[in-house]
């Protein structure tokens, strides 16, 4: 009984073993994990190392890329807008609700994702174009017209951009319990009132991530945007738009911009790393 007492406390005082992992890593996954390690980021130490960095405060104040960097910095949050206003009811249609087909609607609401951004654009030309689905109808009767203008810069954005937002919302709202949501309904407060009172403020933090990385993936948008927008310095011409661009006449330009891009996309990474943290433990 006293060996059975001491071996039960000795167990309990340092908790179950855990199995140790060998800390040697096989040569045949280190060299290709290497390789791959530097294909990924000597690109971007290559940009670092090749920077203008003594001329970089003239070339971003230069009145073209000033152009381009406010252009894209509206378009995007106003594309991330968009997104927030037509994706956070989206999410919450095909998280909350059983409908038939829907598992055919998420497929088609993350198809932006794996589509050609040219291919989007071509799309948005066939469906909101002068001559498009809808767009003769806009220009008839309203005398709307997108194409080749700064709306239809946050419109392709837009298009590329909230399947971020609705994917990551989507995952926060089926991660909620909906319990809450259901105990608001069954004390007088409807469907709506629930969810702008209960369910809003739990998925906050899938909504914040959401509209990151939606902002993010506009500010970076180039097929699309070119391909129903065009590239009209001061009116249409975004960051991206104009590194390829400045790439053939001014590639210290090009740099500068890319330096910014990338700069973004860092910050970008720095504010989701708790969440994804969060999300990997």
């Amino acid at each position: 009984m006293t060996t059975t007492h001491h071996t039960g406390a000795a167990t309990l005082e340092n908790g179950p073993r855990r199995r140790r992992v060998p800390r040697g890593v096989p040569l045949p996954l280190l060299v290709p994990a290497l390789v791959g390690l530097a294909f990924l980021l000597l690109p971007l130490l290559a940009l670092l190392i090749r920077a203008p960095w003594r001329s970089l405060p003239d070339q971003l104040t230069s009145p073209e890329v000033w152009q381009a960097l406010q252009l894209s910095l509206i378009s995007a949050t106003a594309a991330t807008a968009v997104s927030l206003v037509l994706g956070v009811p989206l999410a919450w249609l095909l998280a909350r609700t059983d409908f038939p087909g829907r598992g055919l609607v998420r497929a088609l609401v993350t198809l932006p994702l794996v589509l050609p951004p040219v291919v989007g654009g071509v799309a948005l030309l066939l469906a909101l174009g002068r001559n498009g689905v809808v767009g003769q109808w806009l220009d008839s009767w309203f005398g709307i017209t997108l194409p080749f203008t700064t709306a239809g810069v946050v419109v392709a954005e837009a298009f590329v951009a909230m399947p971020f937002l609705v994917i990551s919302v989507e995952g926060t709202l089926r991660a909620a319990d909906p319990r809450y949501e259901e105990a608001a309904t069954t004390l007088g407060a409807s469907r709506f009132t629930a969810f702008r009172r209960v369910t809003l403020p739990l998925i906050a933090p899938g909504i914040a991530a959401g509209a990151v990385l939606a902002w993010a993936r506009a500010l970076g948008e180039f097929g699309a945007t070119i391909t129903f927008a065009g590239n009209f310095p001061g009116r249409t011409q975004t960051m991206p738009l104009a590194v390829y661009l400045a790439l053939q006449n001014d590639p210290a330009a090009a740099i500068a911009l890319s330096l910014v891009l990338l700069a973004v996309s860092i910050a970008v990474l720095a504010g989701l790393r708790d969440r994804w943290t969060t999300a990997s433990s």
